[in-house]
């Protein structure tokens, strides 16, 4: 069989478009994994950014409903906030938990807040408490959102290219039991004639 020699010819023949009546179904199907794995990525990709990105809104938004309630107490921390000042475009929005002391209806509480990393014991700081008198996370910012929609798009686009990866390795090896029963099926058929000619 002549070796394809141009681009057209040479993927004829990897899809196993190139009419060889020795190439078998299995052979045909496997030559079609990688392209339909792509394929699928392609079409997927664009909805699994769609929905990361709708459900990464709907949560901030929920959370940004459920902050209208909570009430904003002004706390002074007991201890600097570890960590450097990381920035975000401007302001710090790196929280870490650090203990503080605010009042609620006369009475004083202690305990850990969201606080700005590098933030120094005696700073002021905003303390937000739902009505359950729990401290909450402030809702996220623009710029956090946009970070948490990259996020989740990236989780999902791995997540399906891992998916896919492993159903064409499955379909592989399927395939290729598939081929050595019919090889051992076709030598038991044709090995014993060959046997008596020797």
């Amino acid at each position: 069989m002549a070796t394809p020699t141009t681009t057209w010819m040479k993927l004829t023949f990897r899809l196993g478009l190139d009419g060889n009546p020795l190439r078998r179904r299995s052979d045909r199907i496997e030559a079609w994994l990688a392209p339909a794995a792509v394929a699928l990525f392609l079409a997927a990709s664009p909805v699994a950014g769609v929905v990361a990105g709708a459900w990464v809104h709907a949560e901030s938004a929920a959370a940004h409903n459920a902050s209208l309630s909570w009430q904003r107490l002004r706390g002074v921390l007991l201890e600097a906030a570890p960590g450097p000042a990381f920035s975000d475009h401007g302001s710090n929005a790196w929280l870490e938990p650090t203990l503080a002391r605010w009042t609620v209806d006369g009475r004083e509480h202690v305990g850990d807040v969201p606080a700005a990393a590098g933030s120094s014991a005696g700073s002021a700081v905003t303390v937000l408490v739902n009505r359950a008198g729990q401290v909450q996370l402030p809702p996220p910012t623009a710029g956090q959102v946009r970070g948490r929609v990259i996020s989740a798009t990236a989780i999902a686009l791995g997540a399906i290219a891992v998916v896919l990866a492993a159903a064409a390795w499955l379909a592989r090896l399927v395939l290729n039991r598939r081929r050595l029963a019919g090889w051992e099926t076709a030598w038991l058929a044709v090995g014993p004639r060959w046997s008596r000619q020797a």
